[in-house]
């Protein structure tokens, strides 16, 4: 009788460590604060930026943001037109716009390797469907 009841205390214990561990491996903890760092862009220094060229010419504004996956994945900018007129969006991928920001003149600036024509002849891009403003 007394083995059985030293078997049955080993297997309890056995059973409530093997628990305890399976609690303690199933419990994940996500992160859900960031730290936003000195050479971070906030999305309102972004939206409302000309776009110059090499030339030093406007060749567009940025408008909008594309966020895929929880990742910046485009830009979208407003290319052509007058005063609002004839303009039409065209996304660009982030790599291709250089964003700086100035110390001395405290103003953000961005360049892209391009011509007015080249992005008046890129795919277009349209706010409908789930986009629709």
């Amino acid at each position: 009788m007394r083995k059985l009841i030293v078997a049955l205390a080993v297997a309890t214990s056995f059973v409530g460590a093997t628990a305890l561990h399976a609690q303690t491996a199933t419990t994940a903890t996500r992160e859900v604060y960031v730290k936003a760092m000195p050479t971070d862009v906030l999305s309102s220094n972004l939206i409302g930026l000309n776009v110059h060229n090499n030339a030093k010419e406007t060749v567009g504004e940025i408008k909008d943001l594309v966020v895929s996956n929880g990742n910046l994945s485009g830009l979208i900018l407003s290319v052509g037109g007058f005063l609002g007129i004839g303009e039409r969006y065209v996304v660009v991928t982030p790599a291709a716009v250089k964003v700086v920001y100035s110390e001395n003149d405290k103003k953000w600036s961005a360049t892209m390797d391009t011509t007015k024509d080249a992005l008046k002849a890129a795919p277009e891009f349209k706010y409908e469907g789930r986009w629709s403003k």
